[in-house]
């Protein structure tokens, strides 16, 4: 098999990289050409091109061409180029996390012309060229068949860890969901280990306590795993800034709850307490503490 990689950052170059120990031939292109370099020099079976026109002359028909961009406009614009490019019988898989709504629109545009598309909720992280990536994946029967020896080279196994889950948009709809999924569980750990931490007079060994239930305990988990791994290292955790990001996905996860009237909490409350780590203003709190002096004279803690 032989496929173009677009994107070749900390995932889609690792991707690559799997794909290629895997035997399948890559054609790599990134906007920054030096990451494609890197991957052929390191690669005997990757190769790398300077444009997208080129990594799409790279393929013989029928051409697999796979992105691991940003979600939004870079994926959104490249896959307007390529519907120009490719021909009927060609397949597009996004890898990235793109929103479900937006895969299903992409997909049938490219219908329109013949083109397969496939939307491939990636899970794994930068251990995944090591370990493989969780692949979930919404596709035509046909699109998937296209495309399956490169899922089972990607995952963890050709057994396991991967899937045909349905039609175009499934692929980014479950990946959606495990990331809220995701949010709920690490905010719990992170809020069960305050809470330990801040029992002083017990001097709990947080990376003791976080190894112990690594092992035997209904907690364990890879999240786990890698927690008990950081405090290791340090568990005062000094030198990280209280502030936490959100990718876009748990908020999606939130709104369909929403739109589906079905009760997700603890996934959204994950995702409100992520806002509140990036509040820099505390415009909210100054409020609470104002109203708290109206109304109770309470005394009010001044700034700097």
């Amino acid at each position: 098999m032989r496929l173009a990689m677009i994107g070749l950052g900390r995932m889609g170059g690792n991707m690559a990289r799997r794909l290629a120990r895997a035997g399948i031939e890559v054609v790599g292109f990134n906007r920054s050409h030096e990451a494609a370099e890197k991957l052929a020099a390191e690669e005997p079976n990757a190769t790398a091109v300077p444009t997208l026109e080129a990594a799409v002359a790279a393929l013989d028909a029928p051409r697999v061409v796979w992105l691991m961009l940003p979600a939004g406009a870079p994926t959104e614009e490249t896959l307007n180029r390529l519907g120009e490019l490719l021909a009927p019988g060609d397949v597009v898989v996004d890898g990235g996390n793109a929103n479900y709504h937006d895969s299903q629109r992409r997909g049938a545009l490219l219908a329109e012309k013949g083109i397969g598309f496939a939307d491939a909720g990636t899970s794994g992280g930068v251990w995944g060229l090591e370990n493989g990536y969780c692949m979930m994946v919404g596709a035509t029967a046909e699109t998937f068949a296209a495309i399956e020896p490169a899922i089972r080279a990607l995952a963890p196994g050709e057994d396991r860890g991967w899937a045909h889950v349905g039609p175009v948009g499934a692929g980014h709809f479950t990946k959606m969901v495990h990331n809220g999924i995701e949010y709920g569980m690490m905010q719990s750990l992170a809020e069960g280990l305050a809470l330990l931490e801040g029992k002083q007079e017990f001097d709990l060994d947080l990376a003791e306590v976080s190894e112990i239930w690594r092992h035997g305990s209904v907690v364990r988990s890879w999240l786990l795993d890698l927690t008990a791994e950081a405090l290791k290292e340090d568990q005062k955790l000094e030198a990280i800034a209280p502030y936490v990001a959100d990718s876009g996905e748990g908020r999606w996860t939130a709104m369909e709850a929403i739109d589906q009237g079905i009760a997700a909490p603890v996934m959204t409350l994950a995702l409100q307490m992520r806002f509140a780590s990036q509040d820099e203003r505390g415009y909210t709190n100054r409020l609470l503490a104002a109203m708290r002096n109206a109304f109770g004279g309470h005394a009010i803690k001044k700034s700097g």
